[in-house]
């Protein structure tokens, strides 16, 4: 029995011993061939192809992995006031190192004209330019752009046609001021005087969800209400902070001390994140650059700059007037310069509610055109897109469809003259339109012509197309120019079959007209006759009844409500000064400011 048991012991060591000098020799093979990349080739071929699979798959997540993401470098600050010193009225150059003739793309569009155009990365010109398929562009409709409740852009949309949110009753059909935001001041600048608020001057109003006002540095007595906030960036070089309800400040001002005379842009998102640009970089003498500053609106510091001096534009004159617009899905802000280039940013942002954490890396494409028109570079008005086709009017009247994902341009069209206000897009079963009108002022300068018409369109937004055209004759006066300053309301619900626009100067240099237009078309419904001039942007809203009103400021410093119908004035109320700015409505409350240095806040009732 014993012999027997000893027996199975030695043989059970024996197989121990077996097992184990396999192993370790398996073992060894396993590492010699993986050493020499043959692991693959071991067992069958079903069992070899899941081994390689398994190794691709690996190898692909580390190559699709994406580093982080870091910011384009802002250029150096300087500080000679000589090289700062700029003017608008210096002409473009176009030769030169910055000229990259050789790079040029030589476009030949829709309607067989031809355009040079550029693309620039890290100021870098390029041979080619794709984007992958997650960052391609596609907007949707104009009430799917914006995720937070208010107006956060000019003109509120990527079709530039709302400016007012919420719901209202009118039934006294009357306007009435509830407050008054008094303390504003004034630059003296570029030759001007710059005082209060100006064109465009649309004030942002936007509700913060709770979350996000919490974070904020938001006045304690503030952040514990359910706040709709005014930003309000203004000519005396100040961001303001407003309580809608009660005008009172709900945070200290941004200071940027030079004059800001377009309108800011609020992270469509919800994000904390305001975009604004300058007018003028002149304070009393006193030089600064250009720039198109991005803030974080946590603590209202500055994050990072575009700066308007920029080496590949053809013009020097940095000016940024334009109302950026940002595609929430890929990430992109789009904004257009006075210096001639279109700059499509891929942001990077990062907000973390939970940390209370917010950063950004921008990385921008600019995109450079010499028109065949003319030489005049620069661009004032606000981008309007469509999907991925972008739209915008220059300085010299050079119409410009750019597709956003090839960055190049689909068509062109000659409006005749200078362009600032903005481009209003229409999407209708029958297509997609254009709303477009311009100034007396290219034609008129250094005494050419003391009248010429402005010229009001509608345009094919797909084809570049002149569907109508309707004439109004205006008289020429630099620098306060005549013609089409203001954006047109878009009429919807009962005013739908109208277009609405003011035009100045048209029987002298202080009068002007506001003019309904059947869309179809172009036939006059009305014709008001205005004593005093209007450059703001005319807003449309509509009463819980149903019925649409409108409201307009002038250069005799009154807001008059109007019923669209048939252009008749319902009530006004004085604002004290000239008012450029355009008002903006949440709910029954308008805000907008003037050149009294004062911001109102009033009912329609």
């Amino acid at each position: 029995m014993t012999r027997y048991r000893r027996r199975r012991a030695t043989n059970r060591f024996k197989v121990i011993l077996t097992i184990l000098i396999l192993s370790l020799i398996t073992t060894g093979i396993m590492i010699v061939l993986s050493k020499t990349g043959n692991l693959g080739k071991l067992g069958n071929s079903k069992n070899s192809s899941a081994v390689n699979t398994t190794a691709r798959d690996s190898q692909n997540e580390v190559d699709e992995t994406e580093p982080e993401p870091v910011a384009d470098p802002m250029p150096a600050e300087i500080t000679d006031q000589s090289k700062l010193k700029a003017s608008w009225t210096t002409n473009s150059n176009f030769d030169g190192a910055k000229a990259f003739t050789e790079f040029a793309f030589q476009n030949t569009l829709k309607n067989g004209t031809k355009m040079q155009s550029w693309i620039f990365r890290n100021n870098t010109p390029l041979k080619e330019y794709t984007v992958k398929n997650k960052n391609k562009i596609s907007f949707g409709a104009s009430d799917t752009y914006s995720d937070l409740e208010g107006i956060t852009t000019f003109r509120g949309n990527n079709y530039r046609d709302n400016a007012s949110f919420g719901t209202r009753t009118v039934n006294q059909k009357k306007l009435e001021i509830v407050w008054k935001k008094t303390g504003l001041g004034a630059i003296s600048g570029e030759g001007s005087f710059w005082p209060g608020t100006g064109w465009t001057g649309q004030p942002l109003i936007v509700h913060w969800s709770e979350d996000v006002r919490k974070l904020m540095n938001i006045n304690s007595d503030m952040k514990s209400k359910d706040l709709v906030e005014i930003i309000y960036p203004t000519l005396d070089g100040n961001i303001y902070f407003l309580d809608l309800e009660t005008g009172k400040p709900t945070r200290n001002p941004i200071k940027i001390g030079y004059p800001i005379k377009g309108t800011g842009m609020i992270d469509p998102r919800g994000y904390p994140i305001l975009y604004t640009g300058m007018g003028i970089n002149d304070n009393g003498g006193k030089y600064s650059e250009y720039k198109y500053r991005i803030f974080n609106l946590l603590n209202q510091k500055e994050m990072y700059s575009i700066f308007g001096r920029d080496q590949v534009a053809f013009r020097g004159w940095g000016a940024n007037d334009s109302s950026a617009i940002l595609d929430k899905n890929t990430d992109t802000l789009l904004n257009c310069g006075e210096n001639g280039l279109v700059y499509k940013v891929k942001m990077n942002t990062k907000f973390d509610k939970a940390a209370g954490t917010l950063s950004v890396a921008p990385q921008i494409t600019k995109y450079r055109y010499r028109s065949p028109y003319n030489d005049e570079q620069g661009i004032e008005n606000s981008p309007a897109v469509y999907k991925n086709y972008m739209y915008f009017c220059d300085n010299g009247g050079t119409l410009q469809c750019l597709d956003l994902n090839t960055m190049k341009p689909v068509w062109i069209y000659e409006t005749g003259d200078d362009t600032d206000s903005s481009i209003v897009i229409e999407e209708t079963k029958d297509g997609v339109f254009l709303y477009t009108a311009n100034q007396v002022d290219k034609r008129g300068e250094n005494g050419k012509k003391k009248f010429d018409n402005c010229n009001i369109r509608k345009i094919n937004a797909k084809t570049g197309e002149l569907v109508w055209q309707k004439d109004y004759k205006c008289i020429y006066n630099y620098y306060i120019n005549g013609g089409s300053l203001g954006t047109p309301v878009l009429g919807k619900d009962d005013i739908s079959n109208m277009v609405i626009f003011n035009i100045c100067f048209t029987g002298s240099n202080t009068d002007g007209n506001m003019i309904a237009l059947d869309k179809n078309t172009g036939e006059e419904i009305w014709n008001k006759k205005l004593s005093a001039y209007s450059w703001c942007s005319p807003v449309d809203f509509k009463s819980s009844d149903g019925k649409t009103y409108l409201v307009y400021t002038d250069y005799a410093g009154y807001m008059r409500l109007v019923d669209p119908k048939d252009g008749k004035t319902l009530d006004s109320v004085s604002l004290e000064g000239n008012v450029e700015s355009s008002p903006a409505i949440y709910n029954d409350t308008l805000v907008v400011g003037s050149y009294a240095k004062k911001i109102f806040g009033i009912k329609v009732k």
